[in-house]
């Protein structure tokens, strides 16, 4: 497994959005939190501001939509240019048509889990995604500490992917730190978002690199 470092912009400096993308331009992807205040107590931006993001250029965006009516809005992250785009399945009334509509327009499909949302019941349509998103917090703000009770379930998630022989990310976004990050690729994820540990370190750049340094030694040990 290789390891995708995606920093969250949740808790950048948003008046000065182009130059903390840049402070992250040797990460993966940037990683961006769309929020309605329905799906989650929060609000964050919605299309207009990805699609600034996206044409930046600065680095490829992962688009976490945190939004009710997922069938509705999440394919026109994709129509934008989004390189990935995840929906949370609770929020999703069909998520094998809409998986299908997202990748129809080119991007990478993730199915996102909040923590009390089991993999089991959706092992057989892993097929149908790029990425299973297991969330280790509660989705809607950034700052959380990290749920060690989520660990099992990565596990499960990647066990399933092998017993599918489903070639499949795992993403794990809330909480990872230096402190985190090795536990939760020693248990399967090999794509991780750190939000407040980049954005609150003195030297984000650097920051990217010992997570990614961190994440590859537990992934490959």
């Amino acid at each position: 497994m290789s390891v995708t470092i995606s920093p969250s912009i949740l808790n950048c400096d948003i008046l000065d959005l182009r130059g903390e993308l840049q402070k992250i331009a040797n990460a993966d992807y940037a990683h961006v939190d769309v929020m309605d205040n329905h799906f989650v107590p929060n609000l964050t931006w919605g299309l207009p501001v990805v699609e600034q993001i996206v044409a930046s250029k600065i680095l490829p965006v992962d688009a976490h939509l945190m939004i009710a009516d997922a069938d509705r809005w999440a394919p026109a992250y994709a129509e934008v240019g989004c390189a990935s785009v995840t929906f949370h399945v609770e929020a999703a009334a069909a998520p094998i048509r809409l998986a299908r509509e997202i990748r129809s327009q080119g991007a990478r499909v993730g199915m996102a889990l909040r923590p009390a949302t089991d993999i089991a019941p959706y092992e057989d349509i892993l097929g149908e995604l790029d990425m299973i998103l297991v969330m280790t917090v509660e989705p809607g703000f950034g700052g959380q500490k990290f749920l060690s009770a989520m660990l099992p379930k990565i596990r499960r998630t990647r066990a399933a992917a092998q017993r599918e022989g489903v070639e499949l990310a795992i993403q794990v976004d809330g909480g990872v730190s230096r402190e985190t990050i090795e536990q939760c690729a020693d248990a399967g994820a090999d794509v991780f978002v750190a939000g407040s540990a980049v954005f609150k370190a003195e030297d984000a750049t650097a920051e990217v690199d010992a997570l990614r340094e961190l994440a590859t030694g537990a992934c490959c040990h």
